[in-house]
């Protein structure tokens, strides 16, 4: 094999110059007085099997070889960028950047004691020409998507970035405090799941634009903020009540998509406690999303309306830091009431925690599951929790959004609360 060796990494230093050649020979502009062309589909192989070869002669020559050669390409890259610059025209350094990237994976497909073994290698050059090529095709995509990001996201994302990049690693992870329920480097993590499960609902926001279907709306802003769904979906139905039913669909959804997400929370944190809370959190979510077919068929047109809910950044630092002071009390209280007051103690701290938060409830049954608490009552709990935050949102869905949309989506949550209670009776009497 090792006699075979070079052919196959300059055939994979071709073949990899070759995709990226075909996507800017793809890309030529037509206009070429307005912009230059620096090659395509033959230049880029070429260069690639340049680099690779002059690795190659670097095995008995020395690494020089490879200098020289990358120097004669910066140099020709250099000339042509100054030559279109006296010339007006005026473009990046896309092209230059990819002709560099070229030569570079042809280098580093001829190395040798780098990446061993040999299908190592491969997988790694040809992983690295198909993310650049789709990088440099993804132009349309990825620049209205950078006009779309504010610099307040930016900011806000840099910041919680060097909390849970910086700061964090150097948290202590041992406990401390009343009950030893208090770990910094813990409830670090969990803040940064969290925040990092809401990002995903608010970069798809993001990505799709201000101004999405109500059902969307629902499904992806409920991985963010079911209650900031039902109070924007509450406004809108309340101005205009045609489209109570419509509105009712969007936040039944996202209140459907909450029961996964605690499912999903939990899974992370403590996966043992998911077979307790399936049944529950399963029944619950399957029954909601009957309810919302009911709404999606009352409704005439449900996907004709599109909504714009306000939501945050969950990034913000201040966000985060007044999370994980919520969590930290949540602890404290469901750990107090747990040994002070025993399991009806417990429940109620689910129940009162529940109606700010119910990702703070769920953490901290999770964490404490096995510890000091049977995960029969911590699965309990965080279904009371998640129940009594449900039923808020009905509550403020009749309050702000009128008798018409508040009843349609207070009946559907009792309708998903009572399969979820079904479901929770079966896993107590399975145990």
């Amino acid at each position: 094999m090792s006699r075979l060796e070079p052919y196959a990494s300059l055939g994979l230093a071709a073949a990899a110059g070759l995709l990226i050649g075909l996507e800017r020979e793809r890309s030529r502009p037509t206009d070429l007085g307005r912009d230059s062309f620096l090659g395509g589909a033959r230049t880029h192989p070429l260069l690639a099997l340049g680099g690779g070869v002059a690795m190659l002669a670097a095995r008995e020559i020395g690494p020089a070889v490879v200098a020289i050669a990358f120097a004669a390409l910066v140099l020709l890259l250099v000339v042509s960028y100054a030559g279109d610059v006296l010339r007006g025209v005026h473009r990046g350094i896309t092209s230059e950047a990819a002709f560099v990237l070229s030569f570079l994976l042809g280098v580093l497909a001829l190395t040798r004691g780098v990446l061993e073994p040999l299908a190592t290698k491969l997988l790694v050059v040809a992983s690295v020409a198909v993310v650049a090529t789709y990088l440099l095709s993804s132009k349309p995509t990825l620049h209205p998507l950078a006009r779309r990001v504010t610099a307040a996201d930016v900011s806000a994302t840099l910041k919680f970035l060097v909390v849970a990049v910086v700061v964090l690693p150097l948290l202590p992870d041992e406990s401390f405090g009343p009950f030893g329920v208090l770990n910094p480097f813990q409830i670090g993590v969990l803040v940064v799941l969290i925040s990092g499960l809401s990002f995903v609902g608010y970069a798809g926001i993001r990505l799709l634009g201000p101004r999405l279907g109500l059902g969307l709306t629902g499904v992806v802003g409920g991985l963010v903020s079911s209650t900031a769904v039902t109070l924007a979906m509450a406004g809108r139905a309340r101005e205009r009540p045609a489209i109570a039913a419509p509105a009712a669909f969007a936040a039944m959804l996202a209140s459907t998509v909450m029961f996964a997400r605690v499912l999903v929370i939990v899974a992370a944190v403590k996966p043992s406690l998911v077979a307790h809370l399936a049944a529950p959190l399963l029944a619950a979510a399957a029954a909601g999303a009957g309810a919302s077919l009911v709404l999606w068929l009352r409704a005439r047109r449900p996907r004709a309306e599109a909504s714009e809910v306000a939501f945050s950044n969950p990034f913000e630092l201040e966000s985060a830091l007044g999370f994980a002071l919520l969590l930290t009390a949540v602890l404290l209280g469901s750990k107090a009431a747990s040994v002070h007051l025993g399991t009806a103690g417990t429940y109620a701290a689910g129940v009162l925690a529940g109606t700010t938060d119910v990702d703070a409830i769920s953490l901290s049954m999770a964490k404490l599951a096995g510890a000091g608490v049977s995960p029969e009552v911590a699965a309990t709990t965080i279904f009371l929790g998640a129940a009594s935050n449900t039923i808020v949102k009905g509550v403020m869905a009749v309050a702000a959004g009128g008798r018409s949309f508040g009843g349609q989506v207070l009946a559907a949550q009792l309708a998903s609360l009572a399969a979820g209670a079904v479901g929770l009776a079966t896993t107590w009497l399975a145990g």
